[in-house]
């Protein structure tokens, strides 16, 4: 069964249940993947399909942080809670210490040494680490291995 074949079920027993939150953030990923479908004019491959929850993902990570400094904590546990939802179509996250061994092997294939490789490392790690890793990590982690 694929992804997107996934979330449709779990968003009919959400209505069969009337898990409003759970529905809510469901429909607002549907949409999403649909915009995606018809911006790329063709069907969505699990990978697309986790790219785009990961972009759900990243937009409510950053509307916790505005929250969260415009003392908004009734909006602030709203949005951990989609999170939460959202998190769970995503495979499970790598540790730092698996996302560093991804990127020393990333960095040897590449063979880079300086921070002016930054761009090609990150370019060949995303790929590697997809949807198992937040990019800002990723990022981190590779400027303080390459320096």
């Amino acid at each position: 069964m694929s992804l997107y074949d996934t979330i449709l079920l779990d968003l009919r027993k959400s209505i069969k249940v009337q898990d409003k939150e759970k529905l809510l953030v469901l429909r607002g990923l549907k949409t999403a993947i649909k915009n995606k479908q018809v911006e790329l004019r063709q069907e969505l491959n699990d990978d697309q399909i986790l790219a785009v929850i990961s972009s759900e993902l990243k937009k409510r990570k950053e509307a916790i942080e505005m929250f969260g400094e415009g003392s908004r904590q009734d909006l602030v546990e709203k949005e951990e809670a989609e999170i939460e939802i959202l998190s769970s179509y995503l495979p499970p996250q790598l540790s730092e210490e698996e996302i560093k061994e991804t990127l020393a092997q990333v960095i040897e294939e590449v063979s880079a040494s300086s921070p002016k490789d930054l761009g090609k490392v990150m370019k060949s790690a995303m790929v590697k680490l997809a949807g198992r890793a937040d990019g800002r990590e990723v990022n981190r982690l590779a400027r303080e291995l390459l320096s």
